[in-house]
């Protein structure tokens, strides 16, 4: 048994042999090890180990998320999913970073935090087709299509939308192309509420399934409650994007569309319902329209990136060495750039979210 065993300084320990009978153990035992080869005793055998460093190429500093990279590479996702899921898996890896600096100093003793970050895991596993269903990889499969090929959302009453606009001839084809992302970004939300939704449920069969002490007990309701109130903001913002769809595919844009990307979207009618003053409202669209300008920017990177993958696998099947390694090296440029942009508008996105939170408590 483990209680049994006896640390190093512990009473009871057997006397030590005579001097004389380690000389003689150690003649008999033959010539010593060279000091640089590390006896038994040497430096190196007794003192602990460097932790595992990261393999040279790696792209995260988490061992987990850089295996998840790499199953994303063996399922060959395009390259424009490859780099968005750089960006989520970055912005995860920032968070878990700085839980552990909060637990380190003793904070989120209710494991609010933690259970967030087991949450937005469980987002991007699903998102990405990472956690093992075979419908998973459905979600987001339009991502950089400006119109549907099959007029397929995996959503009955979105699609029936998408017909009634196409139909109307009240959308110009750049509008057509604007409403198919709001879609999009729709589907999407309602796919993060319903893995939200199922994390949660799989949390709270675990508290019932557990007992502890009632000031525990306490401390996981209140943070059970928290995500239910999450849940319910979510779930109303879904209710209102879909009316503002539903509005929009039967009389058309109008001149009053103010921004064009669906994230932008969202975040000015959240914040046109917060406690913003008219001062702090003006500000926060100047920032949005910023905000919309990098996105635009990703946007175009994601595009060439799509380009220059294409390009590149004609290339290597036709073209000669030379011409294959000039493509190599701009693929990775445009790479590396779209995964950069990627993180910075995630983590922007992030920033003005929280905004419009502190605000809504405020209110409260």
């Amino acid at each position: 048994m483990a209680s049994s065993r006896l640390g190093v300084g512990s009473r009871g320990l057997p006397p030590p042999p005579p001097l004389s009978l380690l000389l003689l153990l150690l003649l008999l035992l033959g010539p010593w090890p060279a000091a640089g080869h590390g006896g038994k005793y040497s430096r190196e055998k007794n003192e602990p180990e460097p932790p595992p460093q990261r393999e040279p190429g790696g792209e995260f500093r988490m061992e987990k998320l850089n295996q998840l990279w790499e199953k994303a590479q063996r399922l060959q996702l395009s390259p424009v999913k490859l780099s968005e899921l750089h960006a989520d898996l970055k912005m995860q890896e920032r968070e878990e970073f700085a839980w552990k600096k909060l637990k380190a100093e003793g904070l989120d003793a209710d494991g609010e935090r933690a259970a967030k970050l087991l949450r937005n895991l469980s987002v991007i596993l699903a998102k990405y087709g990472l956690d093992g269903r075979k419908d998973a990889q459905a979600v987001n499969s339009n991502y950089l299509s400006d119109t549907a090929e099959d007029d397929s959302l995996g959503d009955p009453k979105l699609e029936k939308l998408w017909h009634k606009a196409k139909s109307s001839g009240k959308f110009s084809s750049e509008e057509l192309a604007k409403l198919w992302r709001e879609l999009q970004h729709h589907r999407e939300k309602v796919h993060e509420y319903n893995v939200l939704l199922d994390a949660l449920s799989r949390t709270e069969e675990t508290q019932e399934n557990v007992i502890s002490p009632l000031d525990v007990s306490r401390v996981k309701e209140d943070v059970l409650h928290s995500k239910h109130a999450e849940l319910k903001d979510r779930l109303r913002a879904i209710n209102q994007g879909y009316d503002r769809l539903r509005q929009v595919s039967h009389r058309g844009y109008g001149a009053e569309a103010e921004f064009e990307e669906p994230r932008v979207i969202d975040l000015w009618d959240m914040a046109k319902s917060s406690n913003f003053t008219e001062k702090e409202l003006e500000s926060f669209r100047e920032e949005l329209k910023h905000f919309e300008a990098k996105i635009e920017k990703h946007n175009h990177y994601q595009k060439q990136l799509e380009i220059s993958h294409q390009k590149l696998k004609h290339v290597e099947s036709f073209g000669d060495q030379e011409h294959v390694s000039r493509n190599k090296e701009k693929y990775a440029m445009l790479e590396e750039k779209t995964k950069e942009l990627g993180y910075k508008v995630k983590k922007h996105f992030q920033d003005l979210s929280g905004r419009i939170s502190r605000a809504r408590h405020n209110e409260l």
